[in-house]
């Protein structure tokens, strides 16, 4: 069935909505898997670090940096190749998932970083007076302590994510983002424009007062 005033139909619609979804979701679930860990790799490493290994930081700090410089779109583009390689195609929403876990994952652990730098060192010295090995400092006190922090991290990824997908569509990724170049501007469709960005819009503002929510109660646990 058509949607009054437009040339899309409602299961046109639906179908990009469960792309994004798809997409986000997949991108995040890879992203945290890889960025987490990365993150917490930098603080250990760092100089002062409770596992200091300069070279591994001097390895994965300018990594993330020179990943972190590119633009989605250009990134996009450039791994074509990688993502041929990985899923045989290079468009689709399949072929989206590649370069969003990509460019998320570098994005997760420079906020994950941000999140345990937080944690005050008090904490850290007392976990070392008491006799912790690293792990335990990590697993017993560095994260728990950044847990709300870390909450607000994925919350902020996730809506990176979201503004990524949204970009997917230039280059046929599927979602809402498709969506909206095929038929909001090529097709000069102004109603689907204005669906595409309030969908959007409505998407953010969930996400973020999940996220805000789930911090408040991990603050106060």
């Amino acid at each position: 069935m058509m949607i009054t005033g437009t040339t899309i139909t409602w299961d046109q619609l639906w179908e990009a909505l469960y792309e994004s979804l798809l997409m986000v979701s997949i991108s995040l679930f890879m992203g945290a898997l890889i960025g987490i860990p990365i993150g917490i790799l930098l603080v250990v490493t760092r100089p002062g670090g409770i596992l200091e290994n300069k070279w591994l930081y001097g390895v994965l700090n300018p990594m993330i940096n020179i990943v972190r410089s590119l633009p989605f779109i250009i990134l996009l583009v450039a791994i074509i190749p990688l993502t041929r390689l990985i899923v045989n195609t290079s468009i689709g929403t399949s072929a989206a998932i590649v370069p969003l876990i990509v460019y998320i994952s570098p994005y997760i652990g420079r906020l994950v970083e941000n999140s345990l730098l937080e944690v005050n060192p008090g904490i850290l010295e007392a976990a070392d007076a008491m006799g912790a090995t690293p792990f335990q400092v990590i697993r017993y006190f560095l994260l728990p302590e950044a847990f709300s922090s870390l909450i607000l991290s994925l919350t902020t990824a996730t809506i990176g994510l979201i503004g990524a997908t949204a970009m997917a569509g230039a280059v046929g990724g599927g979602g809402i983002g498709d969506l909206a170049i095929s038929y909001g501007y090529q097709r000069f469709d102004t109603l689907v424009m204005l669906i595409t960005v309030v969908v959007l819009v409505l998407f953010v503002q969930g996400v973020q007062s999940l996220g805000n929510l789930l911090s408040r109660k991990a603050r106060r646990g």
